[in-house]
Order: C-alpha cells, then sequence, then structure tokens
C-alpha cells in the first residue's frame, strides 16, 4: 500500500502545477477519506451472508474487496493518467546497474534533498512515532475501558465469557474507528477552504509571450513540439509558465471574494499541521481523564482533525517543492535532483522507519505495564498513546522550524538547483 501511495502522490507531483499541488493533495486526503468511512461501515454488514463466494468470514470477503479495489483504482490511473516524457530531459547519466549501484543512488538522493523536504521527512519521522500507537490500539484502549467495569463486577469470570466481553468490547473499538473516518473525512472537506493557499495563481501571459498557451494552441493547430526522432512531446504540468485559462471575470471575482471571506489570513498549510500535532498531543495527554468508552469516543473524533492534516499538509509541502524545484531548474537549464518518485520513496522510509521505533517502545512499555487478561484496570494501552502524545510534540517542534513559503525561497531553489547539477556531474565523473 505505500508502494502505491507513492506513486500516485508523485503522479500529482508530475501533473499539478506548483499552484494546485496543496488542493490537489487534499483532495487525495478526502478520497482516502471516502475509502476509510467506507471500510469501516463494511464490518458493520454481515458481508458472507451478502457476498458468500467471496469467503465465509468477515475478514475473507473485505481482504477480497480490498484486493478487487486497489487493482481496479491502480489499473485506471494507469491507464488514464499520463506522465512526462522524461526524453525532454536529455539523456540519463550513465551509470553501473546492480543493487549496488541502487543504493549508491538512494544514499546521494537522501544527501541531495532540500533542506525543506528533508525537514518534511524529520517531522514525519516523529510524527508517525505517534500516530501507529493510536492506530493500532484504539480499538483496544476503548475496549479496555468497556470491560473494566464488567471485571470489576465479575472477577472470576470464565475464559469463554472474558471472550464474549472483549467481542462486544472490539465492537464499540470499531464503531470509534469509524466517527475518528467520519471526522477525517469532514475535515479534509472543510480545511482547504480555511488554510491560506501557499501560492497564489497568477494571471495569465501577456499574448505573444512563450507560455504553455501558446503552446497549447499549437497542439490545436497539428504544431506540436517534437523531440528529434519527430516523436511529439508533451508538456509537463510542473512548469511555471503552466496556468489554467481564468473564468469569467464577474464569477470569478465573486468566487474569490466568497473563499476569502472562509480563509483565516494567518492560518498557513505549516501552521495547521503545527497546531495538529499540538491538538493530537493534547488528546493523548486527555486520556488521563477518559474512564468511558463514550468519552474516548469523543477524543477519538477530535484526532481526526489531526488525521486529516497528516493525510494532506506533508504530501502537499513534498509535492510543491518537487514541483517548484522542477521548474525553477528548466528556466536556468541545471539539474533538478529532486525527482518525484526517489523523493517520495524516501518520504514513505520515513513514515514506514518509525514503526519498528514505536513497535518496539510499546512493547518495553506492555512489558511493565500490562495487567493478565481478565483483570480490571490495564492502562497498558492508555500509556503506550501518551507516549505517542510525546513523539507528536516533538514533531510540532520540527514542524515550527519548516521554512514558511514565501520568505524569498525562489533564489534558494535557482542556486540548489544549480549546485546539484555541478555535484551531479562531479559523481558522474
Amino acid at each position: 500500500m505505500v508502494v502505491v501511495q507513492a506513486g500516485i502522490r508523485a503522479f500529482i507531483v508530475d501533473n499539478a502545477p506548483t499552484h494546485q499541488q496543496e488542493d490537489a493533495n487534499a483532495w487525495a486526503g478526502v478520497i482516502l477519506g471516502i475509502g476509510s468511512v467506507l471500510g469501516y461501515l463494511s464490518g458493520y454488514v454481515n458481508l458472507p451472508k451478502i457476498l458468500p463466494f467471496f469467503g465465509n468470514t468477515q475478514f475473507k470477503v473485505l481482504s477480497v474487496i480490498t484486493s478487487i479495489a486497489l487493482g481496479g483504482t491502480v489499473f485506471i490511473s494507469c491507464v488514464f493518467i499520463t506522465e512526462r516524457d522524461p526524453r525532454r530531459d536529455g539523456p540519463p547519466p550513465t551509470e553501473d546497474i546492480g543493487v549496488i549501484a541502487f543504493f549508491k543512488q538512494v544514499y546521494r538522493s537522501a544527501r541531495r534533498l532540500s533542506p525543506q523536504i528533508r525537514k518534511v521527512c524529520e517531522v514525519q519521522f516523529f510524527n508517525w512515532i505517534g500516530w501507529f500507537p493510536f492506530l493500532f490500539y484504539l480499538t483496544t484502549y476503548i475496549g479496555q475501558l468497556h470491560v473494566n467495569p464488567i471485571f470489576r463486577a465479575h472477577p472470576d469470570m470464565s475464559p469463554k465469557e472474558i471472550d464474549d466481553a472483549w467481542e462486544s468490547a472490539t465492537r464499540i473499538g470499531s464503531f470509534a474507528l469509524l466517527i475518528f473516518a467520519i471526522t477525517s473525512f469532514s475535515s479534509n472537506m472543510l480545511l482547504p477552504f480555511l488554510v491560506v493557499p501557499t501560492y497564489r495563481t497568477p494571471p495569465p501571459p501577456l499574448k505573444g509571450s512563450n507560455s504553455f498557451h501558446s503552446t497549447r494552441s499549437a497542439h490545436r493547430n497539428g504544431n506540436q513540439s517534437t523531440d528529434p526522432s519527430g516523436t511529439p512531446l508533451p508538456m509537463s504540468a510542473s512548469m511555471t509558465s503552466f496556468f489554467p485559462s481564468p473564468p469569467a471575470e464577474a464569477s470569478h471575482s465573486r468566487l474569490t471574494r466568497l473563499l476569502s471571506l472562509a480563509q483565516i489570513p494567518w492560518l498557513t498549510l505549516r501552521r495547521a499541521w503545527l497546531l495538529s500535532h499540538l491538538l493530537f498531543a493534547l488528546c493523548m495527554a486527555l486520556t488521563f481523564f477518559v474512564t468511558t468508552p463514550l468519552e474516548a469516543t469523543i477524543l477519538s473524533g477530535v484526532v481526526g482533525l489531526s488525521w486529516a492534516l497528516s493525510l494532506w499538509a506533508p504530501f502537499a509541502l513534498i509535492s510543491a517543492e518537487i514541483s517548484k524545484r522542477d521548474a525553477a531548474a528548466r528556466k536556468t537549464g541545471g539539474i533538478n535532483d529532486d525527482q518525484a518518485g526517489m523523493v517520495l520513496g524516501l518520504h514513505n522510509a520515513a513514515i514506514s522507519a518509525p514503526q519498528i521505533v514505536a513497535t518496539l517502545v510499546s512493547s518495553v512499555i506492555f512489558r511493565i505495564a500490562q495487567k493478565p487478561r481478565g483483570a480490571p484496570g490495564d492502562d497498558s494501552v492508555s500509556w503506550v498513546m501518551r507516549f505517542g502524545g510525546l513523539a507528536a510534540l516533538v514533531a510540532a517542534y520540527m514542524t515550527s522550524r519548516l521554512r514558511e513559503e514565501g520568505t524569498g525561497q525562489d533564489v534558494e531553489v535557482k542556486e540548489t538547483v544549480e549546485a546539484n547539477g555541478e555535484r551531479r556531474g562531479s559523481d558522474v565523473v
């Protein structure tokens, strides 16, 4: 799933201009939210009765449905989404092919990451140390709150009675996950209207200027750009000269005014992401005071707001940075080492590695604090989630170190791209 998501996010980078990266990734978060809601709703339906030919258990049917949905959507993406032709970048550098060469390339790419992308990956490392315990153990946490009074009232329950109590508790925990998904989906729909866009849509180019519009007209008239062999070459959506045609002036002005009224002037995407870390840490701290499944379910719903930004902000920041630097490299004739696939692959590593750290720390906490099965008052899962809240505080601090766009970054991009070009040349030699 992580591999597929990296490819999909790379599609967004290649097909949306810089000023649309935030919107494109926000819509990706909305679609993920819809899938989460449908997935959790499926847990309440007797799927083996409705679709017996997919399996005789709920898990088997869900696995088949998930596989079909994943394969179908990936197939549609591969068929209908076009990518920029890599031949426009010139011949690739001559390098060794093999496993060792691959890891050398990964190491070089990690060293050449722009400061902004590197900082986002650092934030993600601690961010996901906090999220993994919550996502893995939320059902168990709420279930424990449900069975605590049962175990106190009946201290001598048989193993069968304990299993029945936990089965009921699992359903309550699943409902909390559904509320969590609904809140996240709603937030993904609302937040893009509240957050101030990092990049504004530039005005349309003047007539006769060398822009994407003139090139697009050439496409329509049959004068498409070609490579030396005569093969047509598509334009790249990440080029800064690519801007959509503006709508009619009157309707455009009204829409702009309405959207401006909804926006919170000081709320940039970076600040919204920082606040989401603090909100998550606060919710994890409130586990000290939560004693009932209802309170925990409400808390899960609030955390859905932070989850919405985790699905949007880091991908939007990285995608916009890659797209912006790619456009700058094309203007200056330099080489952009921030290739979407490689950068997003490194970003996925920054997401996956914390799972190991979170699992090891959780194991230690469970070893120290976990009580025997059937004993009331087991709060080991609560301590694991509080540990995740501490990691979120570190992520919040590191998010505060991210550069706010619009502070002279264009000069920095140009200088870094040219420097990367010089380093690439020295590496090849």
